[in-house]
């Protein structure tokens, strides 16, 4: 491969861009931000074939989108500090869980950045410290520049976030579930890192990386979702906290004789209770052709807009599983067992 510097493309408001962020900090690569500016914009869509972020700009000349995809691709490039296990359950966990939290875990981004006034109020000049001044969202404003900037928050709101809402079944009138739903998730995080400062144990994978990305660039981030936090503020503080600082040295590494944390199961828990519901109706609503899908993840049904990037990532899991023989190897079965996991990816 090339040497030289990556280049992140993105939002530092944005959960994907985050995620990116977070591991190409983990794994040591030289890296650095060029935010997507309304200058920049039209050059970098017509490049990419996407107007999504984030893009992440190699020193081979590539242009690459979607982190599902180049998470493995910078694990393999940079294998002297690997973000991926190789022994089976510890991967098949490490695969698993970067697509639940990829996909579940961004109805409550949206939710809670755009179903609240003050938090699109808030929000607004911090895409504008991005995309209009190209620059950090950690400078201060002048009284002039919050002025200038008021009116992007209520623009990204009726332009995109009331619609991104509405379709992923997180509007308004879902404020009670999705706040409850949040705190189950808390309290599953809370008992899990407890005892482990990541999802596999002493080091994280990729599926740690989805989850820090949403963290600092929603739910630590935005002051309605900091709001919620209660006592776990310092859990998910202390937790994102180790991903965006300077790594001093290699974490430990994951269990031997290829264990996972005996706490994951609350996580697992928690998931097949909520993303697996929405994601098994979501799919097989898209496959039969349905526009909308209905689903209970504890809190009544919600009606949704389906999504067809759910089934892609769900053959992206079945791949890897298949390559591993999940369907026969026995740790796999005895940690998913009962719970619809595996027979979810591998049908």
């Amino acid at each position: 491969m090339y040497q030289g510097e990556y280049l992140l493309v993105g939002s530092e408001m944005s959960f994907f861009t985050r995620k990116l962020e977070a591991q190409l900090r983990f794994q040591n690569i030289p890296w650095r931000w060029q935010f997507k500016t309304e200058a920049r914009k039209a050059e970098l869509e017509a490049r990419a074939g996407t107007h999504f972020i984030p893009l992440l700009a190699t020193p081979d000349k590539w242009l690459l989108q979607d982190t599902i995809a180049i998470g493995p691709m910078l694990n393999d490039r940079f294998r002297e500090r690997p973000v991926i296990p190789e022994s089976p359950l510890q991967r098949a966990c490490c695969f698993i869980l970067e697509d639940a939290f990829n996909h579940w875990l961004g109805r409550v981004c949206v939710h809670s950045r755009w179903c609240y006034p003050e938090n699109v109020a808030w929000a607004g000049p911090r895409f504008g410290a991005n995309m209009m001044l190209d620059r950090t969202i950690e400078a201060p404003f002048s009284a002039e520049e919050l002025d200038q900037l008021a009116g992007i928050g209520p623009m990204m709101y009726a332009g995109f976030g009331k619609n991104v809402c509405e379709y992923n079944g997180v509007g308004p009138d879902q404020a009670d579930a999705v706040q409850a739903d949040y705190h189950n998730l808390l309290d599953a995080l809370a008992t899990h890192l407890a005892e482990h400062d990541f999802l596999l144990g002493s080091r994280p994978c990729l599926a740690d990386f989805a989850l820090a990305g949403a963290s600092k660039a929603h739910f630590i981030c935005d002051p309605t979702p900091v709001s919620w936090l209660g006592k776990h503020r310092d859990m998910l503080f202390d937790y994102t906290g180790r991903f965006f600082g300077e790594w001093q040295h290699d974490r430990g590494d994951w269990p031997t004789s290829d264990r996972v944390p005996e706490t994951l199961s609350v996580i697992l828990d928690y998931l097949q209770g909520t993303y697996f519901h929405f994601a098994s109706a979501n799919i097989a609503a898209g496959l039969a052709g349905e526009k909308y899908y209905e689903y209970d993840y504890g809190f009544g049904l919600t009606r949704a807009r389906t999504q067809r990037r759910l089934n892609a990532a769900r053959l992206h899991v079945q791949d890897e599983l298949r390559r591993l023989g999940a369907g026969t190897n026995s740790d796999i079965h005895n940690l998913f067992q009962g719970r619809g996991i595996l027979e979810h990816y591998l049908a």
